[in-house]
């Protein structure tokens, strides 16, 4: 578990300093999630997880406010990028993601989201090239500044057990016999987003779509 012990010894603090980015082509990395300690090991934040994980695997400072949004910027894979966090509440992520996109000139096709799947199996990542918001409410949030046509990454958190309401479910920390396999999550989530930077969302989607769960164990 060593990027989770790496995240949550981790502090987001709003700095003064930020490097503005030259004129050449950018990436907008989002992961969603809820801003607030409380919210931080919920199954709802794997999408800050995720960002957080790439921001401290590149040495990436996440520490501004701007837009709504924690924002940190710098290279990965050759490329220049922008790693953000809204701070709006889930519902209203769209809120930052739109003002930020604009301010920073970049096309649908260069915001990659990360963010929770309800509908996938624990341990399970699908990225997709654009699409609906399949019910998820930050989703639908951006689309509707964006549109549809943008990538994302979709980290499975499975359907909540018995009768738990889904509110319940996805405002839980993750177990501790999850977490194992959560940092194997988080490891694959950047592999991924490295690959898309690198080569595109269809080879990103034909090497990292699938279980990292072993149906034998």
């Amino acid at each position: 578990m060593n990027i989770l012990r790496k995240l949550f010894g981790r502090r987001d603090e709003p700095a003064d300093d930020f490097d503005e980015m030259n004129d050449a082509e950018r990436f907008l990395i989002v992961g969603l999630g809820n801003p607030g300690r409380k919210y931080r090991g919920n199954r709802h934040n794997i999408g800050f997880m995720a960002v957080d994980a790439l921001a401290a695997a590149y040495k990436i400072e996440s520490s501004k406010v701007q837009n709504k949004a924690i924002v940190g910027n710098g290279r990965i894979q050759s490329q220049n990028v922008i790693l953000a966090k809204p701070q709006t509440y889930m519902n209203s992520s769209g809120d930052a993601v739109g003002p930020l996109a604009r301010y920073y000139k970049v096309p649908p096709e260069n915001v990659l989201v990360v963010y929770d799947e309800l509908d996938l199996p624990f341990g399970t990542i699908r990225l997709r090239e654009k699409g609906g918001a399949g019910g998820h409410n930050g989703m639908k949030s951006i689309i509707n500044h964006l549109g549809q046509d943008f990538p994302r990454v979709r980290l499975g958190i499975g359907r909540p057990p018995g009768q738990m309401p889904v509110p319940a479910y996805v405002l839980q920390d993750f177990g501790k016999d999850d977490l194992p396999l959560l940092d194997d999550v988080l490891a694959e989530a950047i592999r991924a987003i490295e690959t898309y930077l690198r080569e595109g969302i269809q080879l990103a989607m034909s090497r990292h779509n699938g279980s990292l769960v072993n149906e034998d164990s």
